[in-house]
């Protein structure tokens, strides 16, 4: 079992509770540390980024370099001057942890492995990594490519919420090329019961590293090892983190354990009418209101008596949900494609009753009128719905996060 002392000084561990953001356990979070593979998840966030706005489709072939064919292994042995697609290059990056794919998506995405670095840094800054320095794409060795254990829970969580659609190939547990298949690293996919992701890395440097996503009976937790001895002795410490960390974390809320929760949640459709007069409005609960930077990571809870909205704040809609997740989720994604607008906004979770149901309504709020309408404008384009809502027809108090 890893020592959880300093004394260890590659080794480092968090445990969040994905849905609040609540730290669980903490040894070390925040000493930097080489990331190794780990690397690679901001990697592909940057790449399901590029799917998600179009710059590229699961099917887009990637030409391979001769810089990408002769990366260090692991490797799929791509040959120079042949091509790879999206799909193929993001199972390869998950299950085999090949660094000549990385290579050939951060050459395909910003023109050389050096930019796509810088690019990598600076989505980490915005999305809340702050101790976070990406040099390659691969994690293979370099000085100055370093993050934390709690860097990496955020990036963790932020690849879940951001990219739902795409979540998913983290579980993938066995990828074929030519005439290979491979089983993925992360052997908690296998051993510990509700893990759905995401990935291990390993280098001299580092030590054995591992961050896991793990949801039982609708409570999801995130963990993360640095510096583990072996591959068996982080595992076996994660389950252990793991396992206590649900003990302290308790139940989930009765919504998040529902049958359907796995499903692909459905807006409630509330007609613009509806949304835009005060008096149609559902009665607010009175209870704190979740919010969250919308660039920043873990949501966190509101304590009451903090301001509300002054006169001048808008906030825009984006759809109403049976579950918060779901609607933390529309909302980030609603957010990023926002550009400045997005980015000053606050992400506002705002639950309400009507008709005996809870709905969770997704909005972006603490911004102009006209910005408001310019960003319904601007969503509109991409056929997401969006309604402007002045203070006064949200019908609530909106506290925000100072942080």
């Amino acid at each position: 079992m890893l020592a959880a002392a300093p004394a260890h000084a590659k080794y480092a561990s968090i445990v969040i509770e994905a849905d609040s953001g609540r730290v669980l356990h903490s040894t070390n979070a925040d000493t930097r540390n080489y990331p190794a593979s780990l690397t690679k998840i901001m990697t592909l966030y940057m790449l399901f980024d590029a799917l998600d706005t179009g710059k590229v489709t699961l099917k887009t072939r990637m030409r391979v370099s001769r810089r990408a064919s002769g990366m260090a292994p692991s490797k799929l042995g791509l040959k120079r001057g042949r091509t790879i697609n999206v799909k193929t290059a993001i199972n390869a990056l998950i299950t085999k942890s090949a660094n000549d794919v990385a290579v050939v998506v951060a050459e395909h995405l910003s023109g050389s492995e050096s930019a796509f670095a810088r690019a990598m840094t600076r989505r980490a800054r915005q999305i809340g990594m702050r101790r976070t320095t990406f040099r390659n794409a691969s994690g293979l060795p370099n000085r100055g490519q370093l993050s934390t254990a709690r860097d990496m829970s955020i990036l963790a969580q932020r690849i879940h919420d951001d990219f739902p659609r795409y979540f998913g190939y983290f579980s993938t547990q066995r990828f074929s090329y030519g005439k290979r298949t491979y089983r993925n690293h992360n052997r908690l996919l296998r051993t510990y019961s509700g893990t759905d992701g995401i990935k291990t890395g390993y280098t001299r440097a580092s030590g054995f590293n591992l961050v896991a996503s793990v949801e039982r009976k609708g409570k999801r937790l995130i963990g993360v090892v640095f510096g583990g001895r072996t591959a068996r002795s982080r595992d076996r410490h994660m389950r252990t983190l793991l396992d206590k960390a649900f003990r302290k974390a308790g139940p989930a809320p009765a919504i998040a354990q529902a049958k359907d929760r796995r499903a692909k949640a459905k807006p409630i459709r509330l007609s613009r009418k509806k949304q835009t007069r005060p008096r149609a409005l559902p009665k607010p609960i009175r209870q704190p209101v979740v919010i969250a930077a919308a660039t920043t990571g873990p949501t966190t809870i509101a304590q009451p008596g903090t301001p509300v909205l002054g006169p001048q704040q808008w906030a825009i809609q984006v759809g109403a949900f049976g579950r918060p997740d779901a609607a933390r989720q529309a909302a980030r994604r609603a957010s990023k494609r926002l550009d400045m607008i997005g980015r000053s906004a606050r992400l506002v979770i705002a639950p309400f009753d009507t008709n005996g149901k809870r709905v969770y309504r997704a909005q972006l709020a603490g911004i102009s009128e006209a910005k408001a309408r310019q960003a319904c404008r601007q969503l509109k384009t991409f056929k997401v719905a969006c309604v402007a809502m002045s203070p006064k027809a949200l019908g609530a108090r909106v506290a925000f996060n100072q942080n």
